[in-house]
This record gives structure tokens, C-alpha cells and sequence, in this order.
């Protein structure tokens, strides 16, 4: 039996999948994002540890207010405890539960035969992949999160390769992310995939300073502005123009040939 670090569970969740969601937050994380709000969850192996049952409990003592909804397992980031995911997935897929993993994709390792085996196991009961691209451009993405796109990207088109269906989400922040032709390359990329279900671009906020305050952490982006709900949508409609164009102009090439 394995036993997973919990950091902690929400038992109402309306943002992390498709209807109501039990969510599981997972510890341990490589990434760091300079607008992480749950710092607390980057030490791995560390927290309480529990079974798949215990993680459960909650879910399976109010499962019919999650009939339309499922199971969504997050972080931290999850695919850290890929063994303790295919159990957890496993477990729910024989109960015909939703599942979907909120990942980064920063896990994703094509040339390590142990790792793709286990991806495999857990794509198999996997439902939908939510996955958060942190910046479309390589080098800034290794400034936002000290780590390069390459793995992340290679997993979105992976996924695409295996017809697991994606959502999108990618946080807008002024002087980082939210540039237009950040936005405009982001669009294209996704263009360029056919397992995209649904896109949310989200406004970059400061709640999670508060925990930097008690952990004693400075807070890097203490200086930028919050964007406004107006600014994510316009900044999804440019997205959105250059994923329609790509998809138009791969149309015709197909057609050409």
C-alpha cells in the first residue's frame, strides 16, 4: 500500500475541473514560480502521510454531491508521487469516477524508461490533464520558475499524441507573461494541438503574500500590479485569434497536400 504527503484537502472545489471537485493537494514541488501562492507545498516528502482510503474518506462519505463532478488531484505538483497517483486514480476509475491531475507537466522525462511506464499506468485511468503552461518563452520561463519549458511543452504535445484531453491555464502578470507577443505564441503553440478543451487565462493576484509574510520568505513580485478580469479577457482573445489562425493556416497546408 502507498502511502502519499498530503498537504492538504478541499472538499468543494469549482475552478479545478469539470463539475463539483474533491481536490487533493499534493506536497513537493521542483518549480518555482515567482507568483506562487502555496509555497508551503515545495518541500517534498515532508507533511502527513496518508492512504488512499484515508485521502478518501472525505470524498466517498459525500460522494452523491459529486456526481457530475470527480476527483481532481494537484500541488504542490503531483506527478512527484506518480506511484501513490496510479493507486489513488486506480481506486476511483473502478468506481467510474471523474479523475484529473493539475500539473505543470515539469515531471515529464520521454528518454526515462521507468518514469514513461508509470505515465502510462496513470494516463490509462487519467480522465483530463489541466496543465499550467507558466510562459510560452524558454528563457523567460527559466527566470519565472527556474526551469526551462522544454519538458512541459514536450508533454503537451505527448498528451495531444495519446488523445488525452487538456485545459489550459496560463496566469497573465504585467512585465512577465502578459506581453502580446507572449500571447500571440502561446495561441500559436496550442494551434498546433488537438486535444485543447478548454483555455483559462487568469489574472495574476497577490493573495498568497501572506504566506510569505509567515514563512518568513521575501515576496518577489511584491511590486506588480494585479490585472484586471478585463485585461485576462482580452489578453484570452488574442490567444484565442492566434490558436484559430494556426489551426486555419495547418488547414490549408493540409489541404495543399
Amino acid at each position: 500500500m502507498t502511502k502519499g504527503y498530503i498537504h492538504s484537502i478541499e472538499s468543494c472545489g469549482t475552478v479545478d475541473g469539470p463539475g463539483l471537485r474533491y481536490v487533493i493537494f499534493l506536497q513537493g514541488c521542483p518549480m518555482r514560480c515567482l507568483y506562487c501562492h502555496n509555497p508551503d507545498t515545495w518541500e517534498p516528502n515532508i507533511g502527513e502521510q496518508q492512504s488512499v482510503e484515508e485521502v478518501l474518506e472525505g470524498f466517498y462519505s459525500n460522494l452523491p454531491f459529486y456526481r457530475h463532478g470527480g476527483v481532481t488531484v494537484t500541488g504542490g505538483e503531483p506527478m512527484m508521487q506518480m506511484d501513490f497517483l496510479i493507486e489513488l486514480f486506480t481506486k476511483l476509475k473502478k468506481d467510474h469516477i471523474h479523475t484529473c491531475i493539475d500539473t505543470s507537466g515539469i515531471m515529464f522525462q520521454p528518454s526515462n524508461a521507468v518514469f514513461m511506464e508509470k505515465l502510462e499506468k496513470l494516463l490509462q485511468v487519467t480522465d483530463l490533464i489541466m496543465l499550467d503552461i507558466k510562459h510560452i518563452n524558454g528563457e523567460e520561463h527559466k527566470k519565472l520558475t527556474a526551469h526551462s519549458n522544454d519538458r512541459i511543452l514536450a508533454f503537451a504535445r505527448y498528451l495531444d499524441e495519446q488523445n488525452i484531453p487538456i485545459w489550459v491555464r496560463h496566469v497573465i502578470v504585467p512585465g512577465i507573461t502578459f506581453y502580446q507577443e507572449y500571447l500571440e505564441q502561446l495561441g500559436t503553440f496550442l494551434g498546433t494541438l488537438n486535444n485543447v478543451k478548454a483555455l483559462d487565462i487568469l489574472p495574476y493576484h497577490s493573495m498568497g503574500k501572506a504566506k510569505y509574510d509567515n514563512l518568513h520568505m521575501d515576496y518577489p513580485l511584491k511590486d506588480t500590479p494585479e490585472p484586471s478580469k478585463e485585461d485576462a479577457e482580452a489578453a484570452k482573445r488574442v490567444v484565442l485569434a492566434a490558436y484559430k489562425h494556426e489551426k486555419q493556416r495547418l488547414n490549408k497546408l493540409s489541404e495543399e497536400l
